[in-house]
């Protein structure tokens, strides 16, 4: 079984689509390890997104992250990582395709609704940076 990241972004708790978001991952068998709601100040979103540091648009994902509630989850089941980031559809709503979530419920590149793990490596690190080992088994069934 292979675990990763999810995070509902600040424009999808503004629309209420928390349930909707969770919904579809479930739908395709993904298992709700544990989950949180918090809020990310300017420093750790910094933290959290440090590999783009540099990037023309680090600066406006670290303002539009730290500017609202997000949800944290890890969701686990066989090929999770792989299979997230087919649900969630390209970053680009623009470019994503109907029937995934940024497709159907991304507003922009910056405002796409979810972010999931790309890696194994990433999804370990990520669920790390907002998850404690106690909190994982927590939700062990």
């Amino acid at each position: 079984m292979e675990r990763t990241l999810v995070l509902i972004k600040p424009d999808a708790l503004k629309r209420d689509l928390v349930g909707e978001v969770i919904n579809r991952f479930e739908r395709q068998g993904l298992r709700l390890v544990s989950i949180k709601m918090l809020r990310l100040n300017e420093s750790e979103a910094m933290a959290f997104y440090a590999v783009h540091k540099g990037k023309p648009f680090f600066k406006e994902l670290v303002d539009y992250m730290s500017s609202g509630p997000i949800v944290a989850m890890v969701l686990e089941g066989e090929g999770a990582i792989g299979r997230v980031r087919e649900i969630m559809g390209a970053t680009d709503p623009n470019e994503a395709k109907a029937g995934t979530i940024r497709g159907d419920l991304g507003i922009n590149k910056t405002e796409n609704t979810v972010h999931g793990s790309d890696s194994k490596e990433s999804a370990a690190l990520e669920i790390s940076f907002f998850f404690s080992q106690y909190d994982l088994k927590k939700g062990e069934r």
